[in-house]
């Protein structure tokens, strides 16, 4: 799994080292040489795990979808994004001082009354 592109659909092999790759950086991070770069690229479908090869100096539209289970496999790429959090303590562990603003506070008609009066 390619924990730069979240949405990967196709794996490409590298045409330098022959190994498959989710994305040029997995390659960078992995490998010590520079991916060689080519005009036939091969690639393998992930929903359907069957591999197949692409033009690329004659790429069109129709040629975003995987030939066997017609994957689209070019999507913009989702990339992690960093996010900012609260400094304290897991809400998932101790949860008493968080206030739930989707819960309405009823009160009880009853409970509202004062009967100190009736009490002996």
């Amino acid at each position: 799994m390619c924990k730069h592109i979240l949405n990967a659909q196709v794996a490409i092999r590298a045409p330098c080292c022959r190994q498959w790759f989710d994305c040029a950086e997995c390659h960078a991070e992995t490998q010590t040489h520079q991916l060689k770069k080519t005009t036939e690229m091969a690639f393998l479908c992930k929903k359907c795990k069957k591999a197949f090869r692409k033009d690329m100096s004659n790429y069109e539209e129709s040629d975003e979808y995987c030939p066997y289970c017609d994957n689209h496999y070019v999507l913009e790429a989702k990339t992690p994004q960093a996010v900012l959090g609260l400094e304290g303590e897991d809400p998932r562990i101790d949860a008493r001082l968080l206030r739930d603003d989707r819960v309405k506070q009823v009160s009880h008609p009853l409970l509202s009354q004062d009967f100190s009066d009736k009490i002996d």
